[in-house]
């Protein structure tokens, strides 16, 4: 089966709200900012969409609205995944019935399960969908790391598991994926600041929070790097790598919500419970950095 180009810049999108509830002509709006931005592909319901607040009614219908404002223009990857297999493999279910391009699945977090645990748990998800999965070792959140043999024996048995969004903050851990697997597995950076010293070593994008924002900058920036212009992309890499840092100033996607909302990209940058507004210091140096690039 020929599936859709998973690389690129890929936003990780975040999910507005006002008073409670989704907001869908914010998140219609940020819709339409990626794609006249050039983006190459949109996560809902990945962590900076909040995906662990939500209802399972509201995590489908946020996936459902994507998929019909992007409107086949650029793939549509839904976050799947949780700690539960059992509920990772009906959500993946419901997001390829709903027209998902690609899944995007996190590594189980809090249960910590072994790597034969892990190797089982994405198993179970792969046989249930035949469109591309997204596997997401992000050991900071989850506790585990999703380790090479695990991916090089998923690639073996499932050819529709192929990517990996690396978030553990390791170049060598790229390097090492790449040297076991080579073009088998094409993996995207899950750090905004990290992605091009990670493309240096053969990752192929990046699954960005940034981009939310930064659209045109950031998706320039990997077109450059895929083309191996590490001295233009490295320009704009410097230029915006102190947003890259103060985004992440206190936990997602709560500064980019902050930063949203100065854009008018988004009217309200609510978050839900245990997520909270930003702190007044947060707050002014994320404004100081926004400024000085505006």
């Amino acid at each position: 089966m020929k599936f859709r180009p998973l690389t690129g810049t890929i936003t990780a999108l975040a999910t507005p709200f006002r008073q409670s509830r989704i907001a869908y002509d914010d998140l219609k709006k940020l819709v339409a900012h990626q794609i006249k931005g050039g983006i190459n592909g949109l996560v809902p319901m990945g962590t900076t969409g909040e995906s662990p607040t939500l209802s399972h009614e509201e995590h489908m219908d946020v996936i459902r609205f994507v998929i019909a404002e992007a409107r086949g223009r650029v793939p549509v990857i839904a976050g799947t995944g949780s700690n539960s297999t059992h509920e990772a493999v009906e959500l993946t279910q419901l997001a390829h019935e709903a027209g998902a391009d690609a899944m995007l699945l996190v590594a189980p977090y809090y249960n910590k399960p072994s790597q034969e645990g892990l190797f089982q748990h994405f198993a179970a998800i792969a046989e249930a969908t035949d469109r591309p999965i997204i596997l997401y070792s992000i050991p900071g959140r989850c506790g585990v790391e999703i380790g090479v043999p695990v991916i090089a024996r998923l690639r073996a048995k499932f050819p529709h598991v192929a990517w990996i969004k690396e978030a553990g903050g390791s170049v060598d851990r790229v390097d090492q994926i790449k040297q076991a697997l080579g073009r088998d597995v094409t993996v995207l950076s899950g750090d905004d600041s990290l992605t091009l010293p990670f493309m240096a070593v053969g990752a192929e994008g990046v699954i960005s929070v940034a981009s939310n924002l930064y659209v045109r900058e950031i998706a320039k920036m990997v077109r450059l790097a895929l083309a191996n212009d590490f001295t233009a992309a490295g320009r704009i890499h410097r230029r915006l790598y102190p947003a890259f840092k103060t985004l992440f100033i206190e936990p997602n996607p709560v500064p980019i919500k902050v930063a949203l909302v100065r854009a008018g990209i988004i009217g309200s940058a609510e978050v839900r419970l245990p997520l909270c507004g930003m702190s007044a210091a947060s707050t002014k140096a994320l404004e100081l950095v926004l400024a000085q690039l505006d």
